[in-house]
């Protein structure tokens, strides 16, 4: 990950970005949607800021400074995640790990005691005089120990010290963070550039993975690779159901989606719940055009009230995604609602 490199869809904007260093703010918040590759922009700026001989503001690739970043051990850089998020990359977490049982599992915050260590960091001169670049994210995963914590730090800044905030989703970060960076949207990549990167990534049927992915071409990869995508794993068999007027097989469903979080298979009726209506409103389905047929046939007989009325339902049972409800009664409750509005 220290090795990170500009997504082709990130390079110009970068170049742009990086170039008026002289001004450049203290924190910076990049936000745009997940997908598009926020942590390895923030990754790749951090490797640029730290160069010592950058190239229109990008990593040269060369110097002492890109080598100690490439073996991840330059000393004024840290990169700050949630344990769990630094597993699931590869990412080393012995410093973080705890042999007690009950707190075996990987933390999905950031915790007081990365942000401690932060603080410690900072109390040490540069190596070289130059910057001190910490990346930090998502910016939602910071509990309210830990956002305290950084808010400190964001209103006394140490000297060229920089850091590289992300998050997937701006309305959930703190208000007084906000006010303490800049922002820095991410845009979502031009499809005819997506295309062209998932095509070199060996995707078959680039174009069905982008669309299921709402144009996120990071997110269309790992779908293209992961045995748990939705429509081969558990969608296009449930939707055909309906479409057939069928009862889906409940405890088979629920043993699937159980392997699952919760967000995922939500976002995934989300997604279905869009098209549908659009179909309804004559407009070509945006996200699963694979299984249009059975989708039109739902659309044609499902009341456009009830499904309108299934969107916002949706929304709030991602709210209660991450509560520590019954998983088997919440998918089972989930799914029958659906069932009920898209069978007569």
């Amino acid at each position: 990950m220290s090795s990170a490199k500009f997504y082709p869809w990130q390079i110009d904007m970068a170049k742009q970005w990086l170039s008026n260093k002289e001004r450049f703010a203290h924190a910076w918040l990049i936000h745009g949607q997940e997908g598009i590759g926020k942590l390895n922009f923030c990754l790749a700026a951090a490797k640029a800021l730290l160069c010592e001989n950058p190239q229109q503001g990008l990593a040269c690739g060369h110097c002492q400074s890109c080598h100690w970043m490439a073996l991840g051990n330059h000393l004024d850089y840290r990169l700050v995640l949630p344990d769990a998020l630094k597993e699931s990359l590869g990412l080393s977490t012995e410093e973080n790990s705890t042999t007690d049982s009950e707190e075996s599992k990987l933390s999905n915050e950031i915790r007081i005691e990365q942000i401690r260590q932060l603080e410690e960091f900072m109390t040490v001169s540069t190596l070289r005089g130059g910057y001190r670049v910490i990346v930090l994210g998502p910016a939602e995963s910071l509990n309210a120990a830990s956002s305290n914590a950084i808010l400190k730090i964001l209103e006394e800044p140490a000297k060229n010290t920089v850091f590289l905030i992300f998050t997937h989703a701006i309305q959930k970060v703190l208000p007084t963070i906000l006010s303490r960076c800049r922002r820095l949207p991410l845009p979502i990549p031009d499809e005819a550039l997506s295309l062209s990167w998932l095509k070199e990534q060996g995707v078959n049927d680039a174009a069905l993975w982008l669309a299921a992915s709402s144009g996120a071409p990071l997110k269309a990869l790992q779908q293209s690779e992961s045995p748990f995508e939705p429509l081969s794993y558990w969608l296009k068999e449930f939707v055909h159901a309906l479409a057939q007027q069928q009862l889906p097989d409940m405890d088979d469903f629920v043993a699937r989606l159980e392997k699952l979080p919760h967000r995922d298979w939500i976002n995934s009726l989300q997604c279905v719940m869009t098209d549908l209506s659009l179909i309804q409103h004559q407009l070509e389905p945006r996200f699963y055009a694979a299984i249009k047929e059975d989708l039109q046939h739902i659309a044609r007989r499902a009341n456009p009230a009830k499904i309108a009325q299934l969107i916002p339902y949706l929304v709030g049972q991602q709210r209660l995604a991450t509560h520590p409800l019954n998983p088997k009664l919440f998918i089972h409750s989930t799914l029958q609602r659906i069932m009920l509005t898209c069978i007569k």
